[in-house]
């Protein structure tokens, strides 16, 4: 990756895939509002190989902060994206700190880059898709919660390119809960005296502090998954420093994360310019959906609102009290259950 550019990669962690970085340089990137992000580099990875009518790739949608590690658990020879099956490409979202962001973009910087959304990530990866990786279908989208709402609008901005959809943890538009949520981590962010009209100053440690209270230790899990990290008060406080801590080193932009929240909050698939009124009961190919019985962030209520609306969708309760965690490798029991889960469908 080019020197002049600060690029944002957490530290591996435990079941991570390390695999080489990819960069496809795509030029003018025009967005749905008529606004360009200049110089618009796409980050990515793969695993696995491309068999020769090019019908074999699994195309992975990363969540909000997230990063193209964010599914792989579900990755590797045995697992739901069985590397001896599928290419499986893994597409880092506008925004996250590895694909062109606020802040690592040179020509427009920080505050001075432009708003994007949801569509536009999906715009992105249909040009590697294309542009790229000469590649005209899929077997399949998948995605978590942003990831699972990117995976939804797939199926509606470029219909039967992919033959399946799985979406865990999705909304089809955001609902006014997780509008909130991301309002109010953004205002712990924007607290802190790093914070101007322009911009952070520098890193807003306070703010982050107060962030992964609020997301990461309470918002993305449960009552019941705490009790399970924390048995007492006092082993609370400890847990939540920890994850403080964890936070801190992963080194996510303030900036970039301003910017992603705005996307996850504007999102509505029925938005989409020439779709059908009603989006997703437009969508033909099979759907997955899956959703544990409680989550805290995405409410379930949207999850099971679109597999309603969706003729082709089936929808899977996760058995977990993670919450919105239920959908990452938190618990060995609900990555087990989502690996084989995924698996069956995709190969029905």
């Amino acid at each position: 990756m080019s020197a002049d550019r600060k690029y944002t990669h957490p530290p591996m962690q435990d079941g991570w895939i390390d695999r080489p970085h990819q960069i496809a340089e795509l030029g003018d990137l025009r967005l749905e509002s008529g606004e360009v992000i200049r110089d618009y580099r796409q980050s990515y990875v793969t695993h696995g190989t491309l068999n020769a009518d090019r019908s074999n790739l699994v195309l992975v949608c990363i969540s909000l902060t997230g990063n193209h590690h964010r599914l792989d658990f579900l990755i590797g020879p045995g697992n739901a994206l069985d590397t001896d099956r599928f290419f499986i490409v893994c597409a880092d979202p506008i925004g996250n700190g590895l694909t062109t962001s606020p802040s690592n973009s040179v020509a427009q910087p920080k505050m001075r880059f432009p708003r994007f959304g949801i569509r536009d990530m999906v715009q992105a990866q249909y040009r590697l898709l294309a542009e790229v990786l000469d590649v005209r279908a899929m077997h399949a989208v998948v995605g978590a919660s942003m990831g699972g709402m990117q995976a939804l609008q797939w199926a509606v901005s470029y219909p039967g390119l992919a033959r399946r959809i799985i979406a865990m943890t999705p909304m089809a538009k955001t609902h006014p809960w997780a509008a909130l949520v991301v309002e109010t981590a953004r205002r712990c962010l924007t607290a802190d005296p790093q914070w101007s009209e322009t911009g952070f100053g520098s890193r807003p440690v306070r703010g982050w502090a107060a962030y992964t209270a609020l997301m990461t230790a309470l918002l993305a899990r449960t009552p019941a998954a705490v009790q399970e990290f924390a048995a007492d008060a006092g082993s609370a406080q400890r847990w939540l420093a920890q994850l403080t801590e964890r936070n801190e080193a992963g080194g996510f932009d303030a900036h970039d994360y301003l910017y992603q929240s705005w996307a996850y909050e504007a999102h509505d698939v029925n938005a989409t310019p020439g779709a059908a009124s009603d989006a997703l009961a437009a969508i033909e190919v099979p759907v997955l959906i899956a959703a544990p019985p409680l989550d805290l962030f995405n409410p379930v209520e949207s999850a099971h609102e679109a597999a309603q609306r969706i003729g082709s969708a089936r929808l899977v309760e996760i058995p977990s009290v993670q919450g919105h965690q239920a959908a990452t490798a938190t618990r060995a029991k609900d990555s087990d259950f989502l690996n084989a889960t995924i698996r069956d469908f995709l190969l029905e």
